[in-house]
């Protein structure tokens, strides 16, 4: 960890590169690129998911420091106003790219071209300076902040979120691999930018193994969580009454994108090797699945539905399309436990929001999530994906009821340290150095 900028201090703890001084200023605006999910968009649908939590949340909060931010999408349907206030101080630009509807994420790089297109008019009409800086969310917003920037004459912050080389290292069975073409963009943004926001210390380490990026250029700031939104409230009990929900059951929920990258099908076999081993369980068991087909599992949407039918456990597995915000926290704190039995994960925001709310968490031992996972504290981290390992853990939980409010009280202080606030004023660092190195190298250009 070592070499990383440190998410408090904004410093280096190896050599002090990044030291700085007190006269480095702020951006006072920045283009934030989105291009394939809208921050107004749903979590849990398509493919809207913790990145869009991620870039709304960002946001605001930056905007509370002063820094205004455009947020720059791709508009998905006909008619959106061309912008559209988020916040004080949250722009949100839709840039006409491509037809609105039905285009897939896979489908997008062919409208790159017309979307850079839109970016460069929206900064045609405003004076030299208009922006200080761009970040890049993903590959296909790096792949236009490059050149932004470039053009601009402005440093480039770039956002991975999630790495073609580290998806294709841990495939899911029946999982299509990441394109080549993908490989290559993202080691082309990886070398262009200024500086590389990582989620975890683990993601810093991939990107420099899988990418070759240059360490000192990489910052990990983890993601925050809505704490106002996300808290225990009125506790269990109330939120059970007002989802109608049994008091007494064993609630493992599953709350994310239905693809076989996020494993839903896992929680489900862990279900059926419980209900073998202790048939008596059946009647307080309820096994919520809340979300929406996405990515490779768009190809079978009810093939989650059809598999509870095969394993015999379509009576206690309830389906949810996916929820507001507000609604989910609900079910965060109605749940004994949420399950994230993911293959890959760069942070998963969700486990966090779920701590945040009370609510222990078991997850596959991937991507951020020990991060996110206080193993045996508040929650069970599980390695690999057999369902019989996750039956082991839920057990824990069907055996001693008392463990849930145990660990649910301690995963809601553990998601204390994850505030947004302290996020933007971590990333509000990385620009300011960003921009500081980026007017040296200017200079010393000239010079």
């Amino acid at each position: 960890m070592s070499q990383y900028v440190s998410r408090f201090t904004g410093t280096l703890a190896g050599p002090p590169r990044l030291r700085l001084p007190g006269g480095h200023r702020r951006p006072r605006r920045i283009a934030m690129l989105s291009v394939h999910t809208s921050p107004l968009h749903q979590p849990g649908t398509g493919d809207a998911g913790g990145m869009n939590v991620y870039i709304v949340e960002l946001a605001k909060r930056l905007a509370a420091i002063n820094i205004e931010v455009e947020i720059f999408t791709r508009a998905t349907t006909g008619g959106l106003a061309p912008t559209v206030e988020m916040a004080p101080g949250v722009l949100v630009r839709h840039v006409d790219a491509g037809p609105y509807e039905g285009l897939a994420k896979e489908e997008l790089p062919a409208q790159l071209c017309a979307f850079t297109h839109g970016v460069m008019q929206a900064w045609a009409g405003h004076r030299p300076g208009h922006y200080d800086l761009v970040h890049s969310h993903y590959w296909l917003s790096g792949h236009v902040g490059w050149l932004a920037a470039q053009r601009w004459g402005v440093p480039l912050v770039h956002a991975m979120h999630t790495m073609a080389k580290v998806k294709n290292a841990a495939l899911a069975d029946g999982d299509t691999p990441e394109p080549a073409a993908r490989v290559i963009g993202e080691t082309q943004i990886v070398d262009a930018a200024d500086r590389l926001i990582a989620n975890t210390a683990e993601e810093a380490d991939e990107l420099v193994r899988f990418y070759a990026a240059d360490p000192g250029k990489v910052a990990v700031v983890h993601p925050g969580v809505n704490l106002e939104r996300f808290r225990p409230g009125d506790g269990r009990a109330a939120a059970r009454a007002r989802l109608g929900l049994p008091q007494d059951a064993l609630v493992p929920l599953f709350a994310g994108r239905i693809q076989p990258l996020k494993a839903p099908d896992v929680l489900l076999r862990a279900v059926a090797v419980l209900l073998t081993e202790n048939p008596s369980l059946r009647s307080r068991l309820v096994v919520p699945v809340i979300g929406g087909p996405s990515g490779s599992g768009l190809a079978k949407p009810e093939g989650l539905h059809k598999l509870a039918a095969r394993l015999g456990i379509s009576d206690v597995v309830r389906f949810h399309p996916p929820v507001g915000q507000d609604r989910l926290a609900d079910w965060f704190r109605a749940a004994s436990v949420l399950v994230m039995p993911s293959y890959s994960e760069s942070f998963g925001l969700v486990a966090i929001e779920a701590q945040a709310a009370g609510t222990p968490v078991v997850a596959a031992a991937v991507g951020g999530l020990p991060v996110a996972v206080r193993d045996g504290g508040t929650g069970f981290l599980v390695s690999g994906h057999d369902p019989i390992d996750y039956a082991r853990a839920l057990r824990r939980f069907a055996d001693d009821p008392a463990l849930v409010d145990r660990m649910g009280a301690a995963a809601a202080r553990h998601a204390q340290s994850f505030g947004w606030d302290t996020a933007a004023s971590a990333t509000a660092d990385v620009y300011t150095a960003a921009m500081h190195e980026h007017r040296r190298r200017v200079r010393s250009h000239h010079g």
